[in-house]
């Protein structure tokens, strides 16, 4: 069987523990990702089964009705809308998919960026390089108000820690995720207005889908402090389009920490958050650990596997087997 495994940009997949039981199967690693669909077809033509990471390659109808000797798709961490279930079903390819979920790396990620942006790490570091002692005032984070937007696992996460440090941790989103905040007897703001203009850091950790879309808009971003830091380790298309950007220039918030955009990956230095002074920048790092790696990419192993021996798992539309395609 031949095995395509897409955008492993750390070539992670080949250094796995469980990579060994794919032994006898020929697997190609990409460490790039292709976006444009006549060339993906062609690096997937004589491929069996493909392996997909979160959302980073799209999988539309238009690819998947091009790829005749494709009969199984692994999907690597969260299965969303990139991937036709429904084209993959009706060409007998079955897709393989484990829910995933675990929240601390992305929480701890978003510390991270919190504490280095306040703390000036990056500029300090290179200062030093350069031969430099001590070039910023820091800010303390405690005593200060820490936002949550949506109490999820992640959310939850991060409020927790915060509270740990000492901040007022105030909470906003939806009412089941409010509900929770007061469970876990996290304070409430009284109004959206009241939530984005009292936060002097705010981290937003909500799903991304039709109904998030563009939720943060610039009105909730103007209403943010001078001295606010905006954190997003979710999805950039949950914030309006240029909306950020605008608002750092505007100077409210004053800050910014992102690991998220628009179309990634980001090559080039090609996104506009990245000119800008007062904002730090990572590439999409929440869930790049080698255990959530593992977690990942192990029940896709042990699906292939599986597929190979003829009994597959962990498949999403079993359906699919009865419609097998006879071309």
């Amino acid at each position: 069987m031949k095995i395509a495994v897409l955008d492993d940009y750390q070539d992670v997949f080949r250094r796995l523990p469980r990579f060994g039981l794919l032994a006898g199967h020929e697997v190609v690693v990409h460490r790039d990702t292709e976006k444009d669909a006549d060339r993906l077809v062609a690096r997937l033509a004589d491929c069996d089964a493909v392996v997909l990471h979160a959302q980073r390659t799209a999988m539309p109808r238009a690819v998947i009705e091009c790829l005749p000797r494709l009969k199984l798709v692994a999907q690597a961490a969260s299965l969303k809308d990139h991937l036709d279930i429904v084209a993959c079903t009706e060409r007998g390819i079955l897709v393989a998919a484990v829910p995933a979920g675990i929240p601390w790396p992305t929480a701890e990620l978003t510390w991270a960026l919190i504490l280095a942006s306040v703390r000036h790490l990056p500029f300090e570091v290179e200062q030093l390089k350069r031969g430099r002692w001590q070039s910023t005032v820091g800010t303390e984070l405690r005593g200060r108000t820490l936002g949550i937007y949506s109490f999820g696992k992640i959310g939850r996460c991060v409020a927790e820690v915060g509270r740990a440090f000492g901040m007022k941790v105030v909470c906003w989103g939806r009412a089941s995720s409010l509900e929770s905040a007061r469970a876990a007897r996290f304070d409430v703001a009284p109004s959206r207005e009241a939530f984005f203009a009292g936060v002097d850091v705010l981290s937003l950790n909500l799903r991304y889908n039709a109904e998030t879309h563009a939720i943060v808009t610039a009105a909730d971003l103007g209403l943010m402090k001078p001295t606010a830091l905006f954190v997003n380790t979710s999805r950039a298309r949950l914030v309006a389009d240029g909306a950020l950007v605008e608002a750092l220039w505007r100077g409210r918030p004053g800050f910014a920490a992102v690991d998220v955009y628009e179309d990634e990956p980001v090559l080039g230095a090609g996104h506009p958050l990245l000119g800008l002074p007062n904002v730090l920048c990572t590439p999409h790092l929440g869930g790049a650990t080698q255990a959530a790696y593992e977690r990942q990419y192990d029940p896709m192993i042990d699906a292939l596997v599986a597929f190979a021996a003829g009994t597959p798992m962990h498949i999403v539309n079993p359906e699919a087997c009865g419609w097998r395609r006879t071309t």
